[in-house]
């Protein structure tokens, strides 16, 4: 290891920023996002395996419990769960009888984009609080150092697949946008 750089006072300092500062923008998000999914009678793990799902199309159990930041057992009961409400289905590979891979049913993918078309139905203090830094900076915050953490904790193939993931969504989001402004 290389010579440190740093006091063990600046490394418990900013360890206990990021500890509390995760904690309470956490439980934000966490309110927000069981809010907004409370209706359509899911959980937190169960949407963000369908999410990944989405975006992902045709992931492995492994895949969703590494992306998802879970136990490969959390992500292989939800997924159950969603099969079993016929949100998923469950596959083996012809050349990996080993994992088993998930893919979204029609009803699954139906769900995900009707919870999007719902997404202003309730509130998102997140949101909220991020529109004064938009209104005086013209662009909601990136969080280029997070993600630099992120990648140094997770590695490259987690960042990969988040920015793939959230560029899926957004080409999407755009493809459906368009949909309906044809169509009104």
């Amino acid at each position: 290891m290389s010579e440190e750089t740093y006091s063990i006072k600046e490394a418990m300092l900013y360890s206990q920023r990021i500890g509390h500062l995760s904690k309470a923008l956490w439980k934000a998000v966490e309110k927000d996002w069981q809010l907004w999914i409370k209706p359509f009678d899911l959980n937190i793990n169960e949407h963000h395996i369908l999410w990944i799902s989405y975006h992902l199309k045709g992931a492995s159990i492994s895949d969703v419990a590494r992306f998802g930041v879970m136990h490969v057992s959390t992500a292989f009961n939800f997924s159950k769960k969603l099969e079993e409400r016929g949100y998923l289905k469950f596959s083996k590979r012809d050349d990996d009888k080993r994992n088993t891979y998930i893919e979204l049913t029609e009803a699954g993918t139906e769900l995900i984009l009707r919870m999007n078309r719902h997404y202003l139905d309730t509130p998102h203090t997140i949101l909220d609080g991020s529109l004064p830094l938009k209104e005086l900076y013209g662009r909601f915050p990136e969080f280029l150092d997070v993600m630099a953490v992120i990648r140094n904790i997770y590695g490259d193939d987690f960042v990969e697949i988040f920015e793939r993931s959230h560029n899926n969504y957004k080409g999407a989001f755009e493809e459906v946008h368009e949909k309906e402004m044809i169509t009104r």
